[in-house]
């Protein structure tokens, strides 16, 4: 009986447990064209990972977060925009027209992906990895903007909240920091 039980248990560990350090790279995405997508083509790197919006009072963000792609990008940072309609319903638009927003408004070049879920039953298994009980950063996303950092080595270094900006000291200091970690 006892070993039926371990063998139970050891079988629903995988169902239950969160993604480990590293497979945040094989999380089923989309990118902003609706192709099939991963983080992978990113592992190594430092990623700023970035629930965005474009009718929010933190859209703004998105000059300051593309200041640091173009000013990090060289050392091995990359920051990815995950487009959500979970606040107010700020991010209304089609793929097509938040890819044009953030183009247009912003000059965007950094890589964008499909919108997702981050909170509720529907939430994205990226953002299960990335705020759910197993992380290190646990809780509901409280609105847009809300940054992780991520180390090149997968696992989650940091939280932001959306009133952080992107050249706040704060960010400036952990990616600095990130990018001279050795993996």
């Amino acid at each position: 009986m006892k070993s039926t039980l371990l063998l139970l248990a050891t079988m629903m560990i995988p169902i239950f447990s969160s993604p480990a350090a590293g497979s945040l790279y094989n999380i089923p995405l989309q990118n902003i064209d609706g192709k099939d997508a991963t983080l992978k083509p990113y592992q190594g790197q430092v990623m700023l990972l970035v629930n965005v919006a474009s009718h929010c009072g933190y859209t703004p963000q998105y000059a300051g977060l593309e200041s640091l792609y173009k000013k990090y990008g060289a050392q091995g940072l990359v920051v990815c925009g995950f487009p959500c309609n979970q606040f107010g319903g700020q991010e209304p638009g089609s793929a097509a027209e938040i890819k044009e927003f953030c183009t247009a408004k912003y000059d965007v070049t950094f890589p964008m992906f499909a919108k997702l879920e981050v909170n509720g039953e529907h939430r994205h298994p990226l953002y299960v990895a990335l705020a759910g009980k197993a992380s290190p950063f646990p809780g509901d996303i409280k609105w847009n903007f809300t940054k992780f950092l991520v180390g090149r080595d997968g696992k989650i270094l940091n939280r932001f909240d959306s009133k952080v900006k992107p050249d706040s000291p704060e960010i400036i200091h952990a990616i600095e920091a990130a990018l001279a970690a050795k993996p």
